[in-house]
């Protein structure tokens, strides 16, 4: 072999090396979130009734479901979307957050805006607030 060719061999076999640990990566980050239950089955299984949003604080460290009515959707220039609660998130103690690598498994979350939402999922601090990061569109549900 030639050192050309030597060369685009080790090419290939570094491309394919890092290609293949990125698809790992990525099969490891939708296997490390654990599986949202549906509306349905958590009223049946027992978890709490919705609470309102400025109570969310009472919920954080459970699996539980808040509801409010989304003011604003915010998309940030890394892609991560808001769903914003207060007219000031600075002062609103609960946030919702679409992270972008999630995003492509929603229509437009700009639907939402003006509507009565329940998340259901993990209630933890983000800030010293009260935040369920929304990983699947199962854990959006609009009410009437």
């Amino acid at each position: 072999m030639t050192r050309k060719q030597l060369l685009l061999v080790a090419i290939i076999v570094v491309l394919a090396s890092a290609f293949s640990a990125v698809v790992a990566y990525r099969r490891g980050m939708r296997r490390s979130h654990p599986p949202v239950p549906s509306f349905e089955a958590t009223v049946e299984g027992g978890i709490e009734a919705c609470v309102d949003f400025s109570e969310a604080g009472s919920s954080v460290g459970k699996t539980g479901c808040i509801k409010g009515r989304v003011l604003k959707v915010y998309t940030s220039r890394a892609g991560n979307t808001f769903l914003d609660f207060c007219q000031d998130y600075r002062n609103c103690p609960f946030t919702s957050v679409v992270f972008s690598s999630d995003r492509s498994k929603f229509g437009d979350l700009g639907t939402l805006r003006g509507r009565e939402v329940e998340l259901r999922g993990a209630v933890t601090t983000y800030r010293g607030r009260a935040e369920v990061v929304i990983h699947d569109p199962d854990q959006i549900r609009v009410t009437p």
